[in-house]
């Protein structure tokens, strides 16, 4: 796919639209408003005092294959994780590095050497702090943790506390969702990726209780992403083959620790397949619109991971209660 430079969403009265400077349809290569590329991978956005906030993983430098792997663990050095403004979803600004990688100390779990991935940031009412959780790693995934940092402020910079195994659980591809009623919850694949988890937060978000479900056990799927509708939760991921793309499937559950049932496919059009050769990251509620969210992924370039693109399409649930997710046209 060529790289695209465009103007971003648009927000209209009724529906909301892509803007270009050529009518296609994605991944696209978002460009922030100093002109450079947005560099935040794997994310996902905070909505906050009226303005959205951007987080994701800096991929940048050279590509490589890490030695002695029999599968496609392709890989960068870590780069810590980026956050980027906006008012509009149009316009990007970039607010900084608000969590850097460690470049001296190989015993840090954000040392340049390790995995620093899928980092989502969430607001606590009570206690008035930014809590970042991230997927931590070694290069090799054995290490399977979750890492977690605080902020005053949602531009940071971000404080590393420290990561867990979440109730004693391997933790890779992860993403958190904080319900109506302020709990949070932290999804992420576990049991060497064959099972997801849905664990309970304390009330500060720093820690896991020891509430934690068991869900789409044995299926194998990785990059959650969460949204609710009408009483009921709704969680897309995509199979487990490395950096090439597969077939999304979403679940749904009327209680988020009760039981989830997986279908199929929420993608249609072309390419829906291969979830138009993307991987889930996000899914973001679209403010003051009911039924109207954007399904975030990432279309990686495994063999140049910095060029890596992203792709934003509309999301919404039919009246039979399935998502579906549309290109734009």
């Amino acid at each position: 796919m060529r790289n695209l430079l465009f103007s971003f969403i648009l927000f209209l009265p009724i529906t909301f639209c892509f803007s270009q400077a050529k009518k296609e349809t994605g991944p696209f290569t978002f460009i922030d408003t100093g002109g450079k590329p947005i560099n935040a991978h794997g994310g996902g956005i905070l909505y906050h005092n009226n303005t959205y906030y951007w987080y994701g993983e800096i991929k940048r430098g050279k590509t490589f294959k890490v030695p002695g792997s029999n599968w496609e663990n392709y890989r960068v050095n870590a780069g810590g994780v980026s956050c980027y403004s906006s008012k509009n979803l149009r316009e990007w600004k970039f607010a900084g590095v608000v969590l850097p990688a460690n470049k001296t100390d190989q015993n840090s779990d954000l040392h340049i050497s390790k995995v620093i991935e899928r980092p989502k940031v969430i607001y606590n009412k009570k206690t008035k702090q930014f809590v970042m959780w991230m997927h931590i790693d070694s290069d090799d995934y054995a290490y399977a943790r979750s890492g977690v940092a605080v902020s005053n402020s949602p531009t940071g910079p971000f404080k590393y506390l420290g990561s867990e195994k979440p109730n004693g659980n391997m933790a890779r591809d992860m993403t958190i969702f904080v319900d109506d009623d302020g709990k949070a919850y932290h999804f992420y694949s576990s049991e060497d990726n064959a099972t997801m988890h849905i664990a309970l937060l304390t009330d500060d978000y720093l820690k896991h209780t020891t509430t934690d479900k068991r869900i789409l056990i044995g299926l194998s799927r990785e990059a959650p992403a969460v949204f609710k509708y009408q009483k009921k939760y709704y969680l897309i991921t995509s199979g487990c083959t490395g950096w090439s793309p597969n077939e999304a499937n979403y679940a749904v559950a009327n209680d988020i620790l009760g039981e989830w049932k997986a279908y199929g496919n929420p993608c249609l059009g072309k390419d829906a397949d291969k979830t138009y050769y993307a991987q889930s990251t996000f899914v973001l509620p679209v403010q003051g619109k009911i039924n109207q969210f954007i399904f975030m992924a990432d279309q990686w370039s495994k063999l140049d991971l910095e060029k890596s693109k992203y792709l934003w399409y509309p999301l919404s649930v039919n009246t039979e209660g399935l998502p579906e997710i549309k290109p734009y046209k």
